[in-house]
């Protein structure tokens, strides 16, 4: 027999995400401040692309969030 799907968790789930990747973004972003002019060009924009990744994965969870609220 199938497990129940149990979703009374997903809210603070979810918000554990969202404060997981703000520290990640801060971290990334810390570490760029202080070593950002001895690392390459290309490690460089990797990281800033996936902070901008991280971002949007933000724009999801708040939604998710939302319509797990209603």
């Amino acid at each position: 027999m199938a497990k129940q799907d149990d979703r009374s968790d997903n809210v603070a789930k979810l918000k554990q995400m969202i404060e997981n990747t703000q520290q990640n973004i801060s971290e990334t972003k810390d570490y760029l401040q202080e070593h950002g002019n001895e690392i390459s060009n290309k490690e460089r924009s990797d990281l800033e692309n996936k902070n901008a990744r991280r971002e949007n994965s933000l724009d999801s969870f708040s939604s998710e969030v939302e319509d797990e609220l209603q």
